[in-house]
Parts: structure tokens; sequence; C-alpha cells
């Protein structure tokens, strides 16, 4: 089982659902990087649950206690680890689940794979998981600040509700981060009203990636959009990503989806996402992923047990209604966590 990302910029993560805690080494940050530990539980504050009505009650202050590799504010250069206490655990609530596999849910796969699961919330497959990445991406933004690049993202639909405009100071004035004031509160009411019907919602989320220089990418198999999908698609939940046009490109011709370029290096559109031959263009690099339904529900569901034999099923315990909103912070971790390997990795490609 993999837990690593990264090849230079290298982040190993670590723990469980219901453990005693989760945490992060990072491995390669140059020496020298202030460490700012309240930007770090800021970008944990945004995805940890219980910050809304239309997000889990679990409570967990998900505090970040730095163990190494800081000092007088500044990175070492050494191994930077992070730890995340778990508080609110209520294992109790997954009791019954210890015979019985979740629709939806990586319960099968997981005891197919290794002959033993963790059917506390999941253990390593819960998006609790994520904190982790959110930890080590915080650093990752510290470091990419420092070449003046910066990343966002935000709700662009949830269920059948979509935004038609993008205000980037609003996304964080509302429980749904959606930069369209009036589609948020749309957006909000759609899950509390199917929560309120015991289902869960999907939606997609739109990331970009700025003042990325050109350059960055490394052909042909580690491209700077291979890498984000393969970034985006380890995120739990997220079933498809595309970068620029993506699918839409498979419905225009060449001359509508070529980006003109302008002098004396600039390009007149940018329906590739700021990325030609895997490598960054000096555009913004733009992104969408597509987050499913959040699989525990509580309406009734068909299921079988481990020995194979039908069953009906109700998942009790504290979920998410919409992962979308939580999700953001995550997939702004993921791209931080590629942009600081590719920078890095740039570095060592020319004198």
């Amino acid at each position: 089982m993999n837990n690593t990302f990264g090849t230079i910029f290298c982040v190993t993560t670590f723990g469980e659902s219901h453990g005693p805690a989760l945490g992060v080494v990072i491995d390669g940050l140059p020496a020298g990087i202030g460490i700012d530990p309240a930007f770090i539980q800021g970008e944990l504050n945004r995805r940890r649950p219980g910050q809304s009505r239309v997000t889990t009650p679990r409570s967990e202050a998900d505090q970040a206690e730095i163990l190494s590799g800081v000092f007088e504010g500044k990175s070492t250069g050494t191994p930077l680890a992070i730890l995340i206490r778990n508080q609110g655990q209520h294992s109790g609530d997954y009791s019954r689940l210890a015979e019985l596999y979740r629709p939806g849910h990586a319960d099968f796969t997981y005891e197919k794979k290794y002959g033993v699961r963790d059917y506390r919330g999941g253990g390593r497959s819960s998006g609790r998981e994520t904190a982790a990445r959110v930890a080590a991406g915080a650093v990752a933004k510290l470091f990419l600040k420092e070449s003046g690049i910066d990343i966002r993202a935000c709700a662009e639909s949830i269920g059948p509700v979509r935004a038609k405009t993008c205000d980037w100071s609003q996304v964080e004035n509302n429980a749904v981060r959606c930069g369209d004031p009036e589609a948020a509160a749309a957006m909000e009411e759609e899950i509390r009203r199917t929560a309120g019907e015991g289902d869960s919602l999907g939606g997609i989320v739109y990331g970009e990636i700025r003042n990325v220089p050109a350059g960055l990418g490394e052909p042909v198999f580690d491209k700077f959009d291979a890498l984000l999908a393969h970034a985006m698609l380890s995120i739990g939940g997220v079933k498809g990503f595309e970068c620029g046009s993506g699918f839409r490109a498979a419905l225009a011709r060449g001359s509508e989806n070529n980006d003109a370029m302008t002098p004396p290096d600039g390009f007149a559109s940018n329906h590739a996402g700021g990325i030609l031959g895997g490598i960054s263009n000096g555009n913004t690099i733009c992104f969408r992923i597509a987050v499913k339904p959040t699989p525990s529900i509580s309406g009734l569901q068909q299921t079988v047990d481990k020995n194979g034999k039908p069953a009906e099923l109700r998942i009790g315990g504290r979920h998410d209604p919409c992962l979308v909103p939580r999700i953001v912070p995550v997939a702004e971790a993921m791209a931080a966590l590629v942009t600081a390997d590719l920078l890095l990795r740039a570095r060592c490609s020319r004198a």
C-alpha cells in the first residue's frame, strides 16, 4: 500500500479515522522556508468536520502539532512531521458493519485486498485521512508563496444547482464554498432538503493554479496534468478529472480549441488549461473534478454480509450529506503538492 506522494517534495501520510491520530511526514522541503503554524491551522479549519449545517456534525479540533523540521519559524531541510489527534470518534456507531459491506464504500475491496479491514468509519479509506493531506498542502502553499504561486478552488455545482458567476471573494463566505452567492444559497437548500430525505449529493469543484512559470512538468509520464489527475483522483469520492476544456475539447474543432499565441509569450485563450505537452505554458492552470454523492446515507440499502448472504442496511453515524464543500481545501492541497514537487524538479532540469 503506497502512502507516499511526490518525488522531491515527498509526503507520507499515516493514521485511521478512529485511531489515536493522523499525520504526515514531509521530506524534501528546502531549508529556510517560513513556516506559519497559524496558516497551517487555518487550512485545517477549512476542512475540519462540524463547521456548518451542511457538513458532518462530528466534532474535531484538528489541531496541528508540528513535531520536527522547524526551528525559529523556518524549515530546517530535515523531515517536517505534523500530528493531528483524533478526539471525536464514535466507534460504536460502526459495530454492525463488522459483518456487513456498505454500498459505495471501500469495505468490500479492502477486505478482498488485505483480508482484514478497520470497519470503524472505513479506517484508512475514510475521508478523515485527508486532514493529513491538507496539513502537507498548507506547507506546500507556504513554499509556493515565495515564488508568487497561488492556488484556489470553489464549488462550481452541487446536485442540479450550478454557479453562473464566480466572485472569489465570496467563496469562504458561505457554507458550500461557491463564488456565486445566489447559487450558494440554492446549493445549501438542496443539500439540506436531500439530507432530510435520507440521501446525499455530489458536485463539481473548479480549481486554479495561478502565476505558474512556463516550463514545469516532466515528460512523458509525469506531465503536469497527468500528476494533477493522479493527485485529484487519489482523493476519496473523486470520480472524474479534466484540465482546461477537458471533455468539451472532444466536441470542438482544432481551429476552435487551439490557443492562438500572442507576442511575446502569451495566449489569446486558455483551452489548454495552462499546460501544453504536459508542461506549464505560463497561463493559469485550471481544472475540474467530479465528486460523487456521499455513499453513507440513512435510507435503506441492499447489501451482503461477509459470507455473501443478502442483507439490508441503514447506515448510522455522522456523515456529510455532500462532500464538495470540504473537498475544496483538499483539492487545493493536492494541487499545491504537485506544483511544489514539479517546481523543485524543474530546478534540476537545466544548468
